[in-house]
């Protein structure tokens, strides 16, 4: 059996390159302090009114260990020419063992949830591209869950709305996919483009509810696929098929292309049948990768055959697919 020797967080070289970059910045600041451990090297004498003399013993190597912060450290050591007063926060351990606790503990903290989070990026400037792409995805799954002309107002669920059905972060998803390899990415530079993106977000799932009345009304992700994240995903791969191939942009026209998949689908009741012999009960499709893949695969494929019987001859456009990885 191994034996543990050290505990410190790992250096992830994307988080350290952000802060780095963040520190460069003239506004930046560093509030939160670098928390560092003793055992043994530090001696404390109290002061009058509150203080204390700290006195640490370095003949023989830094003593303390740090146990919050290293990242931020290792960006620190990276700045040229610029020089951050950083708070620090001494810990006294009687020993290695109070030392691996508190190392834990200050370590195991909970997050903030991530629903909050992306609410508030749009609100925020200067966030590293990891973020500011979220952040437009976060704006535009704010506004189809609050503007009253949306198909989905009410219906996400977000930190100010948890009595949502359908999980912000699977309509962020489909935002994301689209600005960044499809009809979306080019609808995004026109004027009003904003505008026109909501809308045909809007517009798309619309359809959806019209086309497969039944398995939306009244259903819950438990319930139904077609609200699950698993579904509303992959169908936003199908919404790129409708948009590029069949140019459509309102529901009417969204609903004519999904016609095709009425009595095709699984998502309350039956099985799925992918072909090549996966055959899949409605309940087995999880909101994981390789299943959303499957999934859009299957829907994008009986879209596009119909696309093509109803537009014979014509060339196949550029089409966004499904990630695998």
């Amino acid at each position: 059996m191994g034996k543990l020797n050290g505990f410190q967080r790992p250096q992830i070289a994307g988080h350290i390159r952000e802060i780095k970059d963040y520190l460069e910045k003239p506004e930046a600041i560093l509030p939160n302090p670098i928390v560092v451990a003793f055992t043994s090297g530090i001696v404390i004498k109290d002061k009058e009114e509150g203080r204390c003399q700290v006195s640490i013993d370095v003949s023989k190597g830094p003593p303390g260990l740090v146990v919050d912060g290293q990242q931020r450290l290792s960006a620190l050591s990276q700045l040229n020419g610029k020089d951050f007063q950083v708070f620090v926060s001494a810990v006294l351990c009687e020993d290695d063992a109070e030392l691996r606790r508190q190392f834990v503990l200050i370590n195991n903290t909970r997050p903030l949830p991530k629903s909050l989070i992306y609410e508030l990026l749009p609100t925020v400037d200067g966030l590293p591209r990891r973020l500011s792409d979220r952040s437009l995805a976060a704006e535009f799954t704010a506004r189809l869950n609050y503007d009253a002309g949306s198909s989905l107002k009410g219906l996400v669920h977000q930190h100010t709305n948890p009595a949502g059905l359908i999980r912000d972060t699977a309509i962020q998803r489909v935002i994301i996919n689209s600005l960044g390899d499809g009809v979306m990415r080019e609808l995004i530079r026109r004027k009003n483009g904003k505008d026109q993106c909501f809308e045909l977000i809007s517009e798309f799932y619309r359809a959806v509810q019209d086309v497969f009345r039944s398995e939306w009304k009244g259903h819950t992700p438990k319930t139904s696929r077609l609200v699950h994240g698993a579904g509303i995903v992959a169908l936003g791969y199908v919404m790129e098929v409708l948009a590029l191939l069949d140019g459509a942009r309102c529901w009417e026209e969204f609903t004519k292309g999904l016609g095709c998949l009425v009595g095709r689908t699984a998502w309350t009741s039956g099985e799925w049948d992918f072909g090549s012999g996966d055959r899949r009960h409605w309940k087995a499709i999880q909101n994981v990768n390789r299943d959303i893949v499957t999934l859009a695969q299957y829907l994008i494929g009986v879209v596009r055959a119909d696309v093509r019987a109803r537009r014979s001859g014509s060339a196949d456009l550029p089409l966004l697919k499904p990630a695998n990885g």
